[in-house]
C-alpha cells in the first residue's frame, strides 16, 4: 500500500474577502475530487485574504498510479490562472516507511 500527498501553497489575485478566497479555493478543491480519486480540502492561511493552503491525499496499491495521478492534480493547480503557485511539497508513502 502506498500513500500519497500534496501540499500547495498558493497566492491568490485581487482577493479583498474571505467569501471571494472561498469562490475561487471551493472549486479547486472540488475539482481536485471531481477529476481524481483524492481528498482535498483547504489547510492553511485560513484567515488570510489572499494565500491558501491546499492540502490532499490518495491511497494506491501500484505507486507509479499514485504518482500518476498526483502529477495530474498539480499540474491541475498549476494550470488555474487566478491562482499563483509558490510551492508544492510531495510525500510518498510505503510498506517500506
Amino acid at each position: 500500500m502506498y500513500v500519497g500527498t500534496l501540499s500547495f501553497d498558493l497566492l491568490l489575485g485581487d482577493v479583498r474577502s474571505l467569501k471571494e478566497k472561498r469562490s475561487i479555493v471551493r472549486p479547486i478543491v472540488a475539482d481536485l475530487q471531481r477529476k481524481y480519486p483524492v481528498s482535498a480540502a483547504e489547510v492553511e492561511h485560513m484567515d488570510l485574504y489572499r494565500r491558501a493552503g491546499i492540502g490532499l491525499a490518495m491511497v494506491s496499491g501500484d505507486a507509479g498510479h499514485l504518482s500518476d495521478v498526483l502529477d495530474r492534480c498539480e499540474r491541475l493547480v498549476a494550470g488555474r490562472p487566478e491562482v499563483e503557485l509558490l510551492s508544492v511539497r510531495r510525500r510518498l508513502h510505503g510498506d517500506d516507511d
